[in-house]
């Protein structure tokens, strides 16, 4: 606990300068109970917005210390005043899991998107979405694929209470086991279409912190053990910078 406690705060002192808030959360989900923080970044121009998040799972399956990473990075291109943008994204990661004399690893496949975007907000900035179409290339799995994309935030209360999150759509083809035949093999399926959502919940302490919760909702993501849908809560905290 004392070098995951080293790990934040030196993260924290790297990454405050650029980051809008970091986020950790405790995975409430049946045989979860892992720590998961999330460094997420925000910043309009005149051009657009760049945005990105990292994530990073402690202790999952026995790993001491980091045990998945992953992290996407988007940029939104505006010409004039067209109300649409040019949206270009992309994700990656990898993880580890125990296994003798040395740990195994795992990649999690680089995917390349690009599409259009189109966002409303209220005039005061209280609340608003966007709204996401994208190709995607999924390196070594989907070279033709989708995604579709809605992300949306909305304050209330004089911005005591935010209520956050996105919602993503896309072809992936994904392998479950679901069971075992009589000779002991393993009885594999293919999924074709995932479906993750994580609303967020925050209640805004003060400016710089907030507590809350997020539901992962999911349909035939791998993050999850099984085919089909998948609800894991959790408990949070939150500092904006």
């Amino acid at each position: 606990m004392k070098k995951l406690a080293l790990i934040l705060f030196v993260s924290l002192l790297a990454l405050s300068s650029y980051a809008q808030n970091l986020q950790t959360h405790y995975d409430l989900g049946k045989d979860r109970k892992f720590l998961t923080t999330t460094v997420e970044m925000f910043r309009p121009d005149k051009f657009g917005s760049t945005f990105f998040f990292i994530d990073m799972n402690y202790g999952v399956a026995g790993i001491e210390g980091v045990s998945l990473a992953y992290w996407e990075i988007a940029r939104a291109l505006k010409f004039g005043k067209c109300p649409v943008a040019l949206h270009l994204e992309y994700n990656g990661g990898f993880g580890q899991f125990p296994a003798t004399p040395f740990n195994g690893a795992y990649q999690i496949n680089d995917a390349y998107l690009g599409g259009i975007e189109y966002s409303l907000n209220a005039k005061d900035f209280s609340r608003g979405i966007t709204l996401q179409a994208m190709y995607k290339n999924i390196r070594g799995k989907n070279q033709n694929s989708f995604q579709v994309t809605a992300v949306w935030y909305a304050n209330f209360f004089n911005n005591k209470l935010t209520f956050d999150g996105f919602a993503d759509f896309w072809k992936e083809d994904n392998v479950f086991q679901i069971g075992v035949d009589p000779n002991g093999d393993r009885i594999l399926e293919t999924t074709k279409f995932v479906f993750l959502s994580e609303p967020q919940l925050w209640y805004n302490c003060c400016k710089n912190f907030a507590v809350g919760s997020e539901i992962e909702l999911g349909y035939n993501f791998t993050g999850n053990p099984t085919k089909g849908f998948h609800v894991n809560p959790t408990a949070a905290l939150k500092y904006t910078f």
